[in-house]
């Protein structure tokens, strides 16, 4: 039997942030309970720079095409890896930090994500297969968040990301008015990971072990 193999992503670029920290809680109950975890953080590993270049945001079709510079080569392999993702992330501006938007822009490539097909408007979901989950603090209320701003910050990643490569999503969370919220309730947002980690390693179901998704 495989071991399921979790990539955990904190969509930050601010070091030492409760993100930080429940996602540290998470991975560890996952480790503990047989996964493999692997971890991005994007306030200490590098962001790739924003596309300039078509070719930055496809996967390479051919040895003539620019390679994969080698941060993002690094970041595809870890999303390839996995059979699990779990992106932890503050609330900004009503969505999600522009550290995490430009690592899935430079990492979800086309030949690689997703391949539109060439006749008609339908298109291939190249990781099909997986699930993610999606834990996002905000300090705004729920029903605030979701009347004036849609829930546009799940809504985006979910939808118009995740379910379009064809990765499922098993669960969201919401931790909500983080700024007025005690250190009491922050401690047990941190060990309520411990269940969510430990529950998606035993609940994850590993891919067959194959070769990088061609272009």
């Amino acid at each position: 039997m495989n071991t399921p193999r979790i990539l955990v992503v904190i969509g930050t670029p601010l070091a030492g942030s409760l993100n930080h920290a429940l996602a540290h809680s998470y991975a560890d109950a996952a480790r503990a309970a047989g996964a493999e975890v692997r971890l991005v953080d994007l306030a200490r590993d590098a962001v790739p720079g924003h596309p300039a270049e078509r070719n930055e945001v496809r996967l390479p079709r051919t040895d003539s095409d620019v390679p994969l510079a080698p941060e993002v080569a690094a970041y595809v392999d870890d999303v390839d890896w996995a059979d699990h993702l779990v992106f932890f992330f503050p609330q900004w501006w009503g969505s999600y930090p522009a550290a995490l938007k430009t690592w899935i822009d430079r990492v979800f490539l086309s030949g690689f994500a997703y391949r539109y097909r060439p006749a008609g408007r339908l298109w291939d979901k190249l990781l099909t297969g997986r699930s993610a989950r999606i834990v996002m603090t905000m300090d705004s209320p729920p029903l605030w968040n979701a009347w004036a701003y849609r829930n546009a910050a799940i809504r985006s990643l979910r939808n118009a990301t995740l379910e379009f490569c064809g990765i499922r999503v098993r669960g969201v969370t919401r931790l909500a008015e983080v700024r007025h919220r005690s250190d009491a309730d922050r401690e047990r947002w941190i060990g309520g990971m411990v269940s969510l980690g430990a529950t998606d390693a035993g609940a994850v179901v590993a891919r067959p072990r194959d070769e990088l998704v061609p272009a």
